[in-house]
């Protein structure tokens, strides 16, 4: 089990309290003795190798409604489905691994100096930005997703979700926002070619996609696809059809560029966006300077998973309800 400092539960802003209260079933009081259930059943699984720290546990039984079958049947889950895929989950998933770091920053370097136009034409290429919310804001989440923002010559898209992965488990862990509010992904296709579009790798977009809805405990609350060539929404429909049903009634494609004004207030976006807080360096520093305070979460996670020849037959999962198959094999979903 989990080795990773225990720090005492974070106390939630009084909007997001309520939130939790009326939506999510949350009783304050039994908050405690909820996560303690939970952390028992899981030390006696013999197939579960599990985080068990209050936070990791407090994100699954809000994810979960607070049903604490649920919540076991959910954590059991997020650690069989990573196994399933593996060009995602692999010895790469580390805050210090090299490639993780580059495209993180994809390029940049303080030290040297360069014009502006270099400059912009880097940060351009920054892949994605954890946008913050004010403290006493009750929405969701937001991540900003520049699917189009890097070398295709260098990295396969799988790479991208790696990196793109480990965020939303750290923002599982300490995003209030996300825990109780779910999140929304914005993903910018400006400058989107064929080359992007072939790069996608639809079917481990749509596995991941699965894995998001089924095992993540945060609630994914929409995609929005902006800056969109009109070329694209045509293509699009066509990649649409990988993604699980549920997730399709989320997803808006727009070639507006103000369209990401409708999605996310003005103040909360950097300035390359049109908003006023400050930079997408400023942002992408903060999320490197954050990824590196979980490299002993993620060097732990590498030893996190289950062991299939231990379950017992009462803790199968019922796979025949998911997007993977009885075998745990992905189905491939039929495109309209």
């Amino acid at each position: 089990m989990s080795k990773v400092t225990q720090n005492p539960l974070r106390s939630l802003p009084a909007g997001l309290q309520k939130v939790a209260i009326e939506e999510l079933n949350e009783v304050p009081s039994r908050v405690e003795s909820d996560i303690a259930a939970l952390r028992e059943w899981l030390e006696k699984q013999p197939h579960l190798c599990s985080c068990v720290t209050d936070q990791f546990l407090l994100s699954f039984l809000r994810g979960s409604k607070f049903s604490l079958e649920k919540a076991k049947q959910k954590i059991d889950r997020f650690y069989s489905l990573q196994a399933l895929i593996p060009e995602v989950f692999n010895e790469h998933r580390l805050a210090d691994d090299p490639q993780v770091l580059e495209i993180i920053r994809m390029g940049y370097d303080q030290d040297i100096p360069k014009s502006f136009q270099a400059i912009y034409f880097e940060l351009s290429h920054r892949v994605i930005l954890r946008i913050p919310l004010d403290k006493d804001d009750t929405g969701p989440a937001v991540t900003i997703i520049r699917a189009c923002s890097y070398d295709l010559s260098k990295f396969k898209f799988q790479d991208i979700i790696r990196v793109g992965s480990m965020f939303g488990e750290i923002m599982m862990l300490e995003d209030d926002n996300a825990s109780v509010s779910g999140y929304l992904e914005i993903m910018d296709m400006s400058g989107v070619t064929g080359a992007n579009l072939f790069a996608l790798q639809p079917q481990l977009l749509s596995k991941f996609s699965a894995y998001a809805d089924e095992a993540m405990p945060t609630r994914q609350r929409g995609i929005h696809f902006i800056n969109a060539p009109k070329a694209f929404e045509t293509g699009f429909k066509s990649l649409l059809g990988w993604f699980p049903a549920k997730i399709k009634e989320r997803v808006t494609v727009s070639s507006d560029p103000e369209a990401i004004f409708e999605r996310v207030p003005k103040q909360y976006l950097p300035v390359e966006y049109g908003g006023t807080k400050g930079t997408i360096l400023d942002i992408t520093t903060a999320m490197e300077a954050k990824l590196a305070s979980y490299r002993s979460y993620f060097e732990e996670s590498q030893h996190f998973g289950t062991n299939e020849k231990l379950r017992e037959e009462s803790t199968h999962l019922g796979r025949e309800e998911s997007h993977f198959g009885m075998d745990g094999s992905f189905r491939q979903l039929i495109i309209d």
